[in-house]
């Protein structure tokens, strides 16, 4: 798995291949591009958001607010 994987690329690319789903599957199903899926499962951080929460809601998913890890903010 690559450096750039964040949390949404590796739960987004396990459960597609959970459900045995090629990119191109995926893409079709969510009613978005291949391009954005690839772009989203290798970590790309400019994405849109509405599209994010389109492939999530396949998986009965949407993004939402999450704690911060205090530790590792800037001061």
């Amino acid at each position: 798995m690559e450096d750039s994987a964040t949390p949404i690329s590796r739960y987004l690319r396990d459960k597609r291949k959970a459900l045995s789903l090629t990119q191109t599957d995926l893409a079709s199903k969510a009613g978005v591009g291949l391009r954005f899926i690839r772009d989203l499962e290798q970590g790309k951080t400019t994405v849109r958001m509405d599209k994010v929460n389109q492939v999530l809601r396949l998986f009965g998913q949407e993004l939402g607010p999450v704690p911060l890890d205090r530790q590792n903010l800037i001061k």
